[in-house]
């Protein structure tokens, strides 16, 4: 291993990625090492990245950027949850909202009491008690500080916003407090020919790039991480078909909704993602299902306002390289592996890297338990994920099409299997190693994807009828209040410009 200190670190490559990363280990770690980063101004971003999860906030208070400043510089818009369109079966919604459900009591969820209700005849329906299901769909948005004799403690949300202006904003940031570009192609990658780590990165004009860390983040070629050290694709691609995708931008003909929309069609699923001045539009689909020139034509046919971008094909394959982490480079983003932009986790887990390297950085020298540690960690945290995006295939009720009923009747990884019986047989759900997604989130999507637990807790047996009554009913006269009394997102957006 690498003995010597860490004080040159070079990552390889832009985009979200690369500048995400530059600018959480520069302003953690920017009196300890120099940072240089590499790009060229000739390799474009994938670009399908402009829909978040509630952690981005933290990302960008880590950083000092407020989220007026945010807002108006990515044009972004507000996001409560993601819609689920046709998954279950065709004309069927349901929403992954984020936030609480309910309220919950000690040692049983708010789930298990609406279950009982549910079993005994109840028909309230399981979003009557989320109140960003409530304002998603009346398109309201608002920081509940500001609406009063409210004691719900606030909405749950993320952002919509256009990745090139995030890059282009975390650049010109990241560069200022002393992060050092250079744009250029990375012409050959040089290796010390006895323990293989990188030495130096040769760009086209003949400048050498060296450092003592590489981070990969060159997108899908993986150019450090797998065409230079051979690190090998664990491909999952057997669990999640999708392999292509096609993206484009529209003008905005409505106000912006406050949510993702995600359609499912005969061969994969289309995203809308509402920005300020436009809609980000994709098709995701299985190319052994459906040929490019029939997605493209699917997804013009079923797109809001008129096009802005030319469609463009992109080609991936769902799975995570064997170590993130190898020698002496990290792949952070694309370059780690891929999982498809169902639940907009990409740029969390560039985020998620990112703080991991700065907890386990190697500041006295490259040792084999950081490496270790960290991809212990990496490889928990994205088949949890991974899991959970299976998960919306699988408990599909639809037989339309080849593509579903391969999807449906496919072998799943164990570790889902288990959480599948569990809460089918029990209606109890266990949130392990600290993974992303709570257990109000799985219970969303196996509620809205049909699957039904034979069993509630013994605990939701506490409250008499009459109490269980009383609780659904002030829940929704909270809920439904508190949304009266918000603006409307378009309202609050045009503050955040006019203030």
């Amino acid at each position: 291993m690498q003995q010597q200190k860490v004080k040159q670190l070079v990552i390889a490559g832009g985009g979200t990625a690369g500048w995400i990363t530059a600018a959480l280990l520069n302003k953690v770690l920017g009196n300890i090492v120099n940072i240089t980063l590499i790009e060229s101004d000739q390799i474009g971003t994938v670009g399908v990245g402009e829909a978040s999860i509630p952690p981005i906030q933290h990302l960008n208070a880590a950083l000092g950027i407020r989220e007026r400043e945010f807002i108006n510089a990515t044009q972004a818009t507000i996001k409560l949850g993601i819609e689920f369109e046709n998954w279950r079966a065709p004309s069927h919604n349901y929403m992954h909202a984020f936030g609480d459900i309910g309220k919950d009591f000690p040692f049983c969820e708010f789930y298990h009491y609406w279950l009982r209700a549910k079993q005994q005849g109840t028909n309230a329906d399981f979003w009557d008690f989320s109140l960003n299901y409530q304002a998603a769909k009346q398109h309201k948005f608002a920081h509940l500080k500001h609406i009063p004799n409210t004691q719900l403690s606030g909405l749950n949300y993320a952002y919509h916003f256009d990745a090139t202006l995030y890059v282009e904003f975390l650049k010109e940031l990241t560069i200022s407090r002393g992060v050092k570009r250079i744009e250029g192609k990375i012409a050959n990658v040089k290796q010390c020919p006895e323990s293989g780590f990188v030495k130096a990165l040769e760009l086209l004009d003949g400048q050498i790039i060296s450092g003592d860390l590489f981070i990969d983040c060159t997108g899908l070629s993986a150019l450090l991480i797998e065409k230079t050290l051979n690190t090998g694709f664990d491909d999952w691609s057997h669990w999640l078909p999708c392999d292509s995708a096609i993206a484009l931008q529209t003008k905005t003909t409505t106000e912006p909704a406050p949510y993702t929309r995600s359609i499912a069609h005969d061969a994969g699923w289309q995203w809308q993602i509402p920005l300020q001045h436009g809609v980000g539009n994709g098709l995701v689909y299985s190319s052994r299902h459906i040929t490019d020139e029939q997605a493209k034509q699917q997804l013009l046919d079923n797109i809001p306002g008129e096009p802005i971008t030319e469609p463009r094909v992109i080609r991936f394959k769902t799975g995570r390289r064997l170590k993130q982490w190898h020698k002496n480079v990290v792949a952070i983003g694309l370059s780690s592996g891929f999982l498809e932009p169902l639940e907009s986790t990409s740029i969390h887990l560039i985020q998620t890297a990112a703080i991991r390297l700065i907890k386990l950085f190697p500041h006295q020298g490259i040792k084999p338990v950081l490496i270790d540690t960290f991809n212990k960690q990496s490889k928990t945290e994205v088949e949890r994920i991974r899991d959970f995006i299976i998960l919306h295939y699988k408990l599909t009720e639809r037989d339309d099409s080849g593509f579903w009923r391969q999807c449906k009747q496919m072998d799943i990884p164990i570790s889902l299997q288990n959480k599948i019986d569990l809460f089918k047989q029990t209606g109890k759900l266990i949130r392990e190693d600290d993974e992303l997604f709570a257990e109000i989130a799985w219970q969303q999507v196996m509620i809205g994807q049909g699957l039904e637990a034979q069993d509630y807790h013994p605990l939701a047996d506490a409250l008499s009828d009459e109490q269980l009554a009383e609780l659904f009913t002030n829940l929704k006269t909270l809920i439904n209040g508190t949304v009266k009394q918000l603006p409307t997102h378009s309202e609050f957006l045009a503050r955040m410009k006019n203030n």
